[in-house]
């Protein structure tokens, strides 16, 4: 299932939204011009976050948690994330106002982080990617705009529909199968070492995060319009 919008207009022009999307591209257009120039290794290797180095010297790379969120891996990694941001944060932004927004999602993005640090904390291989902190826009989303309406494409072998699903259901569903992937990752760890691969467990603890900074951020938080 992949979402295409949602049926909640914004009230406010989500320009802090806005600002972490570009930023994000920005980035990753200058990581392919140091891939371009043979230097892209040596930026990642000091701006994303390994877990083993981190613990050896947590003050001294606590900026890495920060910096990770706005490195992307490639393309398809990039514009999935931003496309995530660019439906479900707008709303969120509307209803906490901007600088609240940028915090907490700054926020979600540490909480992210601390969770896939808490399963991977012997690993060398390094984290990067904005999805831990958007994971939190969606918890935000999902308390603040339960009843909302997903237009959803849905894929089935060789078909295509095009359904909508109220936000409750998508992003629950959503946040069961980053759970039910990071409690297999863990296995695949136990048995072959350090895999790597998705981190699924900076997705369900930046869901998690968002979900429980919600009411510290956000504005009528007991909504009654069920969209």
């Amino acid at each position: 299932m992949f979402p295409l919008k949602d049926n909640v207009p914004s009230k406010r022009f989500p320009f802090i939204n806005y600002l972490l999307i570009v930023i994000n591209l920005i980035v990753f257009v200058h990581e392919l011009t140091l891939a371009n120039a043979g230097t892209l290794n040596a930026f990642l290797n000091q701006y994303t976050l390994v877990p083993a180095r981190f613990f050896r010297d947590p003050l001294g790379q606590f900026f890495t948690i920060i910096t990770a969120m706005f490195l992307h891996g490639g393309w398809a990694h990039v514009l999935g994330n931003m496309w995530f941001l660019f439906i479900f944060g707008d709303n969120v932004e509307d209803n906490m106002g901007h600088i609240r927004y940028l915090i907490y999602y700054l926020l979600a993005g540490i909480g992210a982080a601390a969770a896939q640090l808490y399963f991977s904390q012997g690993s060398k291989i390094p984290m990067l990617g904005a999805s831990g902190a958007i994971a939190g826009v969606l918890g935000g989303y999902v308390i603040l705009y339960p009843g909302s309406r997903i237009l959803t494409a849905f894929f089935f072998i060789f078909f295509l529909r095009f359904i909508e699903i109220p936000a409750f259901f998508f992003l629950f569903y959503w946040f069961i199968l980053q759970a039910l992937s990071g409690v297999g990752s863990l296995a695949a760890q136990a048995h072959h070492g350090d895999p790597g691969g998705v981190a699924w467990w900076a997705h369900t603890g930046g869901f998690i995060a968002g979900f429980i900074l919600l009411p510290f951020f956000g504005r009528n938080r007991l909504r009654k319009s069920w969209y």
